[in-house]
């Protein structure tokens, strides 16, 4: 504790050096004081305050001192330090860190293209594209505007962070548009947000706001000339196309002269058209907030007031405030893209139509009468104000709610392979193959996989069988599992939506795979598969894949499946059950995917007839590839730079560098990966590992190819480090650690 009262202490006082004193006599007398100041932090006082001293006046991997100084004992996935330190410590971005997403907050930094400099830029590219296939489809869209706590929470962390119960999304297969906001000048979206977005088919947007008098201040500058208006479009498109995000929207929420229209108008039409010749997918959205006169009145209509700039860019976000009539009077005025028009819809509540929060529905009716597009800005809501019972639970409901009333809109993915772990980016453990790596909390976004389309249910009450994502039990792989708990009788079966996709089934057969694990024989879990015929020509058919085939469910219940399949057990790792079948439906796609639970009857000692035990069963997670696609991994090339060493306690060494590795041709083939798990090895004199219980430590994992090693604590007497980069392919399928390929770096010596 009194570590942490330290350093915001020293995070204080730096500031008051920095701002208020500025000299530089009286900053080195602090020093001194420091260095010399009785108390003890940890082993070493002097040592301890003189890295509290580095880190007020210093950049950069000074901030590595100041951890050291704190123990470096709160570790988690990723690397990083649980105490927040990075908020308190000003850094040098061109320096090596821990990667953070960031916004731009200086026009004069947007044009100088300095942030493309930045240690971290390369960290914060996308790494999942979206889908070359993905096009706003001609009916109602719904857009979601994140705004969240102002923006960059635990979301900043690019290699993920420490909370459990961080904020994210899972409703993917609602939305057709994500807008990450806050009010810097040019809010870029963490990858993590992309990532996921991108896994669903969902285009992503960052903001471009200019408000206050700041915003007026600023606009001098971006509305100098057309010269400058272009310039400044340009500069977005570039962040934009460079990051792999689809576009942008333009909040304009300043009063402005009537000589500045022509160059806004110069600014959005330029940068709508800049950003098509880079990506025919992109969307630039404008924000109902200045009039074309130049008046800052949100309108909350299309109207003549401000059609001009929607007749510039690819739709209109229409303020929050606006009355019964105004989506069809906005209707009238858009003509034939009246689902370029989203009407707005403030989940918190203020002076939005029906009242947000858990009325969000009542405006949702009414667009969706109107046949015109919603945008929900702010569905945080539910995490910021703490709906109970809890996150999950109050999310699931509230979005109950939107499905009810808007409809379920996505079904994604479209191509093989197909591969979910039930992971939403968070949790309290994290596991590979059935086998826990790394038991703490931990969250990251672009962890990601596809997430299930569950029915909503608010209360299940009539249901057997209670279905849930579950972050707290074990799980197959990632942080989460999808379990099946009740009671179940012989003579049924219990069938639910897990994914709702649109995957076509070509010539080869198809390798189906999912792992369960469960607390009894009697409980079984399969997968149904619902078909379509490409054609039409054929009616829609389904597939059953479960233990025992078809002496395992009920004969009444036989006809409801066109083909019922038995799979074969994988050799066990864990103790979870891996099952895989071969489904051979050339021309056919599938458009579902169901969980089938039914109960075997098991006899007890003693007992005059069978009895039914609970039934509990855990999925872990699905897979669906190409029986003939490639199952071994990619070959990687494995080198670091930005290697840096420093003294911590006791003996021990501390070490901070960047690993990075590029993908081979396989054979002439090259294997994409999904992600790629990183691990490390403390390796004695000898180089072997040290024996002493640790074993090979989990780091982190990242969609790139590269990954900052942060705060590494190395033994005394170690000869060195063993990095090891495992890839795991677009079916999940993870390398064996021993045939993954590894980087050797020797400890070096005060």
């Amino acid at each position: 504790m009194l570590n942490v009262f330290c350093i915001c202490l020293c995070s204080f006082l730096r500031w008051v050096l920095i701002n208020s004193l500025g000299s530089c006599f009286f900053k080195w007398v602090f020093v001194f004081l420091c260095i010399n100041r009785p108390v003890e932090i940890n082993s070493s006082s002097k040592a301890s305050s003189f890295a509290f001293v580095c880190a007020l006046f210093c950049d950069g991997f000074s901030s590595i001192f100041l951890r050291a100084a704190v123990s470096g004992g709160y570790m988690f996935i990723g690397g990083t330090s649980h105490i927040d330190l990075k908020n308190r410590v000003r850094m040098d971005p061109s320096k090596p860190s821990l990667p953070v997403a960031f916004a731009i907050e200086d026009l004069d930094l947007l044009a100088a293209r300095s942030f493309m400099e930045s240690f971290h830029y390369p960290y914060i590219k996308a790494s999942v594209p979206l889908s070359a296939d993905v096009v706003l489809p001609q009916r109602r869209r719904l857009l979601v505007c994140h705004d969240m706590a102002g923006g960059y929470g635990d979301d900043k962390w690019v290699q993920g962070g420490s909370n459990s119960n961080a904020y994210t999304l899972w409703q993917w297969h609602h939305m057709d548009v994500f807008v990450y906001f806050s009010h810097k000048l040019v809010t870029i979206p963490p990858p993590c947000w992309i990532n996921a977005a991108h896994t669903h088919g969902v285009k992503v947007l960052g903001t471009f706001i200019l408000e206050w008098d700041e915003g007026r201040d600023i606009c001098q500058s971006l509305l100098q000339s057309t010269i400058s208006a272009q310039m400044y479009a340009e500069r977005l498109v570039e962040i934009a196309a460079s990051l792999g995000f689809e576009g942008w929207l333009i909040n304009m929420e300043v009063k402005l002269d009537l000589a500045q229209i022509p160059i806004l108008v110069e600014f959005l039409g330029h940068l709508t058209k800049t950003m098509h010749e880079a990506n025919t997918g992109s969307l630039i959205i404008w924000y109902d907030s200045v009039t074309e006169c130049g008046k800052l009145q949100w309108q909350n209509q299309l109207n003549a007031n401000n059609k001009i700039f929607f007749d510039l860019c690819d739709g209109i976000f229409v303020n929050y405030t606006w009355k019964e009539d105004f989506p069809k009077i906005s209707a009238i005025f858009a003509g034939d893209r009246r689902f370029d028009v989203y009407m707005g819809i403030d989940v918190f509540g203020r002076n939005t139509y029906g009242g947000g929060q858990w009325s969000t529905n009542i405006a949702l009716d009414l667009l969706k009468k109107v046949n015109v597009s919603a945008a929900i800005f702010a569905p945080g809501w539910v995490y910021e104000t703490n709906q109970g019972p809890d996150f999950q639970t109050a999310a699931n409901c509230w979005w109950g709610l939107v499905e009810e009333s808007w409809g379920t809109l996505l079904r994604y993915p479209k191509l093989l392979p197909f591969f979910s772990n039930f992971d939403q980016g968070r949790g309290h453990h994290f596991s590979m193959d059935g086998i826990i790596v790394a038991e703490k909390p931990w969250n990251n976004i672009s962890c990601q996989t596809v997430q299930p389309a569950l029915i909503p249910s608010v209360e299940p009450v009539g249901r057997p069988i209670n279905v849930q994502l579950n972050l707290k039990n074990e799980s197959y792989s990632g942080g989460s599992s999808l379990t099946f708990t009740g009671k179940l009788g012989c003579n049924f079966i219990f069938s639910t939506r897990i994914f709702l996709v649109d995957l076509p089934i070509g010539d080869v057969p198809l390798l189906v795979s999912y792992s369960v694990r469960r607390c009894n024989q009697s409980s079984i879990i399969g997968l149904s598969l619902s078909l379509s015929t490409q054609d039409g020509k054929e009616e829609n058919s389904s597939v059953l894949i479960i233990e025992g085939g078809s002496s395992s469910i009920p004969v009444d219940f036989h006809c409801q499946f066109s083909q019922i399949l038995n799979p074969t057990c994988v050799p066990k790792s864990s103790e979870w059950d891996v099952l895989e079948a071969i489904v051979t439906r050339p021309g056919d796609a599938i458009t579902e995917i169901c969980a089938v639970c039914c109960t075997k009857a098991q006899p007890m000692p003693g007992a005059v007839t069978a009895t039914f035990p609970s039934f509990y069963a855990a999925l872990g997670h699905v897979g669906i590839v190409d029986f003939d696609s490639p199952r071994s991994g990619p070959s990687l090339s494995v080198t670091c730079q930005h290697v840096f060493w420093a003294n911590s306690i006791e003996g021990t060494r501390m070490v901070a560098l960047e690993v990075c590795w590029e993908r081979k041709d396989h054979d002439g083939v090259d294997i994409p990966a999904l992600w790629y798990n990183i691990f490390a090895s403390i390796m004695n004199k000898g180089g072997e590992d040290k024996g002493d219980g640790s074993g090979v430590r989990f780091l982190g994992v990242t969609r790139l190819n590269r990954f900052f090693v942060d705060n590494l604590m190395v033994s005394a007497g170690a000869s060195g480090v063993r990095f090891i980069v495992q890839a795991c392919g677009l079916d999940g399928a993870c390398q064996k650690l021993d045939h993954c390929p590894t980087l050797d770096l020797p400890v070096k010596e005060p």
